[in-house]
């Protein structure tokens, strides 16, 4: 029975990684990512996309050069494009059927490894993350976090407390078809402050977007929206969500925390 359960975890584990790919940006680290549609359409971090072109290394070894197509820094998503057909690609499952306690697999590449696998079991789940008992290190952001039977039901983002975040499959899907919401035009990585806050590091800042006109610069820290501190990497998205004619968010800077008030396309800030 237990070579029976390995064998089969480790067929499920080389699918996995003939459907990832090792994702470089010029001046930035290695990430990872998830080939979504056999078209060449691959989906990644946003902190791991940070440019409209990057280098796509398959897992048989070739190298495409990828434009990005979809961008979404706010749930730090994003999706490439190479050109390539008839690829591995990932079988795609439902993050809302995840059960806490399910078994889980990761591959990245961590640390220069390549197709590099963790198992782990399921934390907690919810509408925008699935948080799991995984181990994983810088490298692994962008791959998927797939249940026992090989399906995809996250990409890999950030770990928070010790535990994996991931964004579901079901995030990514409305990504793909296009979605109409509050976008501060940043690029975010999260940052812990402390056990119980987490931070949300501006890394961009479109032009002409409302990041801009709020005066927010690189550098600065989110750490809170709606009078809530930011304890989940989807709190910003579930409050920017709802409906408010002024929505506080607020940011550290130089050790000072700031108040600026999103009101659409204008902002007034206070200290």
């Amino acid at each position: 029975m237990i070579t029976q359960f390995n064998d089969e975890l480790s067929a499920v584990a080389t699918t996995l990684r003939q459907s990832t790919v090792k994702i470089k940006n010029s001046g930035a680290g290695v990430g990872s990512g998830v080939i979504w549609q056999a078209d060449g359409l691959i989906i990644t971090n946003a902190h791991v996309a940070t440019s409209n072109r990057a280098t796509v290394e398959l897992s048989d070894g070739r190298v495409f050069e990828a434009v990005r197509s979809h961008f979404d820094p706010q749930q730090d998503l994003a999706a490439l494009k190479i050109n390539a057909t008839d690829l591995n690609t990932a079988t795609i499952g439902d993050a809302d059927k995840l059960r806490v306690g399910e078994l889980v697999l990761a591959v990245g590449n961590p640390l220069a490894d390549s197709g590099a696998v963790t198992i782990g079991i399921v934390h907690t789940n919810h509408p925008r993350s699935v948080m799991a008992d995984l181990q994983l290190y810088p490298g692994n952001s962008g791959g998927p976090l797939a249940d026992c039977l090989g399906r995809v039901v996250g990409i890999n983002t950030m770990i928070v407390n010790n535990l994996a975040v991931a964004i579901p499959s079901t995030t990514v899907n409305r990504l793909l078809r296009g979605s109409h919401r509050l976008q501060l035009g940043v690029t975010l990585q999260p940052v812990v402050l402390n056990r119980r806050t987490l931070g949300l590091l501006v890394l961009s800042i479109l032009p002409s977007s409302v990041a801009e006109n709020l005066g927010l610069q690189i550098g600065d820290v989110l750490v809170g929206i709606s009078g809530q501190a930011l304890t989940r990497p989807d709190d910003l998205a579930k409050y920017l969500h709802q409906s408010h004619k002024s929505i506080p968010l607020q940011f550290l800077r130089n050790g000072q925390q700031f108040v600026v008030y999103i009101t659409g396309k204008t902002a007034v800030e206070a200290t």
